[in-house]
């Protein structure tokens, strides 16, 4: 144990230090959580025009027309979410860089535009929405990196326009990004003709080819997840936000997985991914939070006895029915905690192979893309995120008893200990 512990520190530390502090890493997941109200608002009505029984109960054209008067609250947010990614990327990594930040997210979504295909089907001036959402994830978030390097080098290098005194602020500063603007676009232009001249006709293309399929097909995989989650675990273990560090590098995967089950499930078509967004976010963290640790909060009610456990309980039990677990991170603690490090990994992983194959075998439907707010409580949260399926909320449940057996020996020898200390303080 000592061993293992000390290679914790000395490798692993480090290195989760880094990706927490890496400028893009952070720039990446912020810009996630600037689109996160619009995803969560075109999943709230992508379940609504899905409300279960209604097509039974209204008829097939009032039904139709339903499901067609909500669908552009979905359309007009989750399927061109990587337009609100890309913005929040740019703006954000400027921002970190001291800059002015609006520029950031306006030179990043002009650049990526002007990478993207602008014909269907031979109709010109239209732009695939298809382009805007998950397929064009990855090179959206390329595109934001590096149009925001290259806006950022123009400025260092002087090469603005400068206004006399006197003129409005506002006016100064666009006249000042004018030149950068206008040599970053540049370039993604040429880039965009040089593309053209290849047998991919498109960076676009080339990127989801290359690069995307690839990967998503990696992310995709239950090993991968595993690998994820034990990061989660280790990197939470050492007091570093585990879901943020390890999201950072896995939500471009798992939203493009997620949104091809939205669109497969909004077309009545077999969803594609058992891995997606929110397989991770519902059936992992939406029970109790990262560790699942609502499960510790139902046993501290069962088998606590130390007057220390019992009050984690109460404090813990009514923020973990939302998914907030804090308290317990830091009450029981779990935080460098030699005692709880084997049930603090192991459950969720274990969890993670049982959710997999359940929905592998056809037991539980797979997740429909729909991106359910976390701090929905269990049972509801699967209902929703397997598109109003049972299933989902009852997976829920045996995931919660899975979690209990996990922990009930290791919770016990805490209580055990905390227990004699009280006891004997008292004496």
């Amino acid at each position: 144990m000592n061993k293992f512990m000390t290679f914790l520190e000395n490798v692993l530390l480090p290195i989760a230090d880094k990706l927490n502090n890496n400028r893009y890493l952070t720039a990446l997941r912020d810009g996630f959580m600037v689109a996160l109200p619009l995803i969560i608002f075109g999943s709230i009505f992508v379940v609504i025009a899905n409300f279960p029984f209604l097509d039974r109960i209204l008829s097939k054209s009032a039904y139709q027309a339903y499901q067609n008067a909500l669908g552009p609250a979905s359309q007009a947010t989750l399927s061109i979410m990587g337009l609100f990614v890309i913005i929040g990327i740019g703006y954000k990594l400027l921002q970190r860089y001291g800059g002015e930040a609006i520029y950031g997210g306006i030179v990043a979504i002009a650049s990526f535009l002007i990478l993207t295909p602008q014909t269907v089907e031979k109709v010109a001036g239209v732009i695939p929405a298809a382009s805007l959402g998950a397929q064009g994830m990855f090179l959206g978030i390329l595109t934001a990196f590096t149009s925001v390097e290259l806006y950022r080098f123009f400025v260092n290098k002087n090469w603005t326009i400068k206004m006399p005194q006197g003129v409005p602020d506002a006016v100064s500063r666009s006249f000042s990004s004018l030149i950068p603007i206008t040599l970053t676009l540049t370039v993604f232009l040429i880039i965009r003709i040089l593309f053209s001249l290849t047998p991919y006709e498109t960076v676009q293309n080339f990127i989801y080819t290359v690069l995307q399929e690839p990967l998503t097909a990696l992310g995709s995989g239950l090993a991968a997840t595993i690998v994820a989650v034990i990061l989660i675990q280790i990197f939470w273990f050492f007091g570093l936000h585990g879901q943020i560090i390890v999201n950072s590098v896995f939500d471009p995967i798992w939203y493009t997985l997620n949104n091809q089950n939205l669109e497969a499930f909004q077309h009545g078509q077999a969803l594609p991914n058992i891995i997606t967004k929110q397989f991770v976010d519902s059936f992992l963290v939406g029970m109790g939070g990262s560790g699942m640790t609502l499960a510790v909060v139902i046993l501290i009610f069962i088998i606590g006895r130390s007057r220390q456990i019992k009050e984690l309980g109460k404090l813990g039990g009514p923020a973990g029915i939302f998914n907030v677990n804090e308290p317990i991170i830091f009450g029981l603690p779990i935080i460098m905690n030699p005692l709880v490090l084997i049930p603090w990994i192991i459950a969720p992983v274990v969890v993670t192979i049982v959710t997999y194959f359940s929905m592998a075998t056809g037991l539980v439907p797979k997740p429909a893309g729909i991106i359910v707010p976390w701090t929905t409580p269990i049972v509801l949260n699967g209902f929703l995120a397997t598109g109003n399926a049972w299933q989902g909320g009852v997976l829920q449940l045996v995931n919660l008893l899975i979690v209990m057996a996990i922990w009930w020996p290791f919770l016990k020898v805490l209580d055990k200990n905390y227990y004699e200390k009280e006891k004997s303080g008292a004496q």
